[in-house]
């Protein structure tokens, strides 16, 4: 036989040839999982007799006492156990009572020659599946057992899938999140890009002027050496505002809160006041940013800052369709919180105090409007993803759980005050840190 002959015998080998004639790989599938059944019984002969009946149906564990079986059904997985309720030691109803503490899953067949209405009430109580009578015939038997693995394969199914159904929730709903967080800095990044733009355009006209005033000449008089140095003057001021805006950005995209960063708090809320003025939802709002008095560094990434921010306004500047105020304003704390005068109530909410880094210097940043409030019903939930008081078209119910999720991740808090007709506070507490000067 050839080489090629012994190689195309091996590769049949591994085919089946169909009723058609079509070559069909073979895969056989694993070997289905025998359920494991546990045997309790302090008599011998039952013990050995059901071993008997059983063998070649399930995995076998046996056991002569209550002991016993508890400790098998610590090490094991265990489907169904098959117990008698007379033994002697600890009663059937007693293993069968530590058998659910050990796994509230198992299935449980009691078995018994002394059949009482306090035992069978006892035996249901504990959530045994099934009660048989000694002596029992083979059928009674075997159908008892059967149904038993049955329910429990089932419940493990059940299980299994609703362990997948919530990972696939979570992981919809993060990914949801991270797409509207992406969006979200989509915007900020495109008011970024005008903001250069707008340097530029001014550069590049005083170019245009300056070539045509000085054109092809090669001499210039007094009068165009003084326009050329006056523009110039202009250009470089430009030139700087351009390098300042991407340069601080970019220190942004690195995302690394805990570098000292490169511009203060009240830059980035003129760079979010200039956002939201042409932002839709401004429309004749009365609208006010008031920086802090001291300026100082804050220890999130700007761009996570500014989300934070707009999400906020944004939610109070919609908060309802008549005119009304809102202000953002920024303070240096020099002391750490008094944490215990935060209580949380139906009309106030302070969140994430577990991660919170409660050490001085700190910033506090405010979002107030004077609109009509968040009903008490409300309130615990408007940081819940997906939840949202406004029509599908104009909200997803994610810009305050992102808010919470980036405060959160930044070391801060989060306090809500709100009184009905009145209007809403948000508060966020963040570690501020000195300004570095940028290199």
């Amino acid at each position: 036989m050839t080489v090629q002959s012994v190689q195309a015998s091996k590769a049949m080998s591994a085919t089946t040839i169909t009723d058609t004639g079509a070559v069909v790989p073979e895969h056989p599938l694993p070997p289905k999982r025998k359920g494991t059944l546990l045997i309790v019984d302090d008599e011998e002969g039952p013990r050995m007799s059901l071993k008997v009946v059983f063998k070649d149906d399930y995995d076998l564990l046996l056991a002569g006492d209550g002991a016993t079986a508890i400790e098998l059904a610590q090490k094991h997985r265990i489907d169904v156990a098959l117990l008698d309720i007379r033994m002697s030691g600890m009663s059937g109803i007693e293993v069968l009572e530590r058998l659910k503490f050990v796994d509230p899953s198992i299935e449980v067949v009691m078995m018994t020659a002394f059949e009482t209405t306090d035992t069978m009430r006892r035996a249901l109580q504990l959530r045994a599946s099934d009660y048989i009578n000694k002596p029992f015939d083979l059928v009674t038997m075997r159908a008892a057992v059967a149904n038993a693995m049955q329910r429990r394969t089932l419940d493990s199914e059940i299980h299994n899938n609703a362990e997948k159904l919530e990972q696939l929730v979570a992981e919809l709903q993060h990914q949801k999140i991270e797409q509207q967080m992406a969006q979200t800095r989509g915007d900020i990044y495109a008011s970024i890009i005008h903001d250069i733009n707008g340097p530029l355009t001014v550069i590049s006209g005083f170019l245009q002027l300056m070539n045509q005033r000085i054109g092809d000449k090669t001499q210039l008089g007094e009068n165009e050496v003084d326009f050329v140095k006056d523009r110039l003057k202009v250009l470089t001021r430009q030139v700087t505002n351009c390098i300042e805006i991407s340069r601080r950005y970019l220190s942004f995209l690195r995302r690394r809160p805990e570098d000292a960063p490169r511009v203060g708090v009240n830059q980035l809320l003129a760079d979010l006041n200039h956002l939201l003025r042409v932002h839709p939802a401004l429309r004749d709002n009365e609208f006010h940013v008031r920086p802090l008095a001291e300026d100082c560094g804050v220890r999130i990434n700007g761009t996570d800052a500014i989300q934070v921010l707009r999400n906020l306004a944004v939610n109070a500047l919609q908060c309802c369709p008549q005119p009304h105020r809102v202000e953002i304003e920024g303070e240096l704390l020099r002391q750490e919180l008094n944490l215990a005068e935060f209580k949380d109530g139906p009309e106030t909410r302070l969140l994430n105090v577990e991660n919170f880094q409660n050490a001085p210097p700190l910033i506090r940043l405010s979002v107030r409007d004077n609109g009509p409030g968040i009903p008490a019903e409300i309130l615990p939930r408007v940081f819940q993803p997906y939840f949202t008081t406004k029509d599908t078209q104009s909200g997803t119910g994610l810009g305050l759980n992102i808010v919470q999720r980036l405060v959160k991740e930044a070391g801060g808090v989060l306090h809500v005050q709100t009184r009905a007709g009145e209007g809403t506070v948000f508060t966020i507490y963040l570690p501020g840190t000195p300004l570095a000067n940028p290199s």
